[in-house]
């Protein structure tokens, strides 16, 4: 399967998830949501973390109201998010962070592979924090 196929799989299983739970149908067909995942490539398996983001009320991630409140100050730009002066080491273990959902009603198809996991925190802060 490829990566494109096992994401679709991946995002179909977590929203069917989300909607079966009780009082979140409205939440993830209407309201703010992120199917996110976290890929580390270089590892056996590629280690995937993944997590369905919903905002009202935060649920569905190990920080869910840090990264519901950051994604609401930055309206939903990716660009806009973390901390650009944190200083990272330069050690190379690429981590590959993809968010699809939708933000105020504006669709969201964000993807992108960071040098090592303090980068993608740096720039994301908490949106892309599955490790709980």
């Amino acid at each position: 399967m490829n990566r494109l196929t096992r994401t679709a799989a991946l995002a179909a299983t977590l929203m069917a998830t989300c909607l079966l739970a009780p009082g979140t149908t409205a939440h993830a067909a209407s309201g703010d949501w992120l199917s996110l995942t976290v890929t580390r490539p270089g590892t056996t398996g590629g280690d995937t973390r993944a997590a369905l983001l919903l905002c009202d009320p935060p649920q569905g991630h190990p920080k869910a109201a840090e990264a519901c409140a950051e994604l609401a100050a930055a309206d939903g730009d990716f660009s806009r998010l973390g901390d650009k002066d944190t200083l990272c080491p330069l050690i190379y273990a690429p981590v590959r962070a993809s968010a699809q959902g939708s933000w105020h009603g504006k669709r969201i198809d964000f993807e992108r592979t960071y040098g090592n996991a303090c980068e993608m925190g740096a720039e994301t802060g908490s949106v892309f924090a599955l490790e709980g």
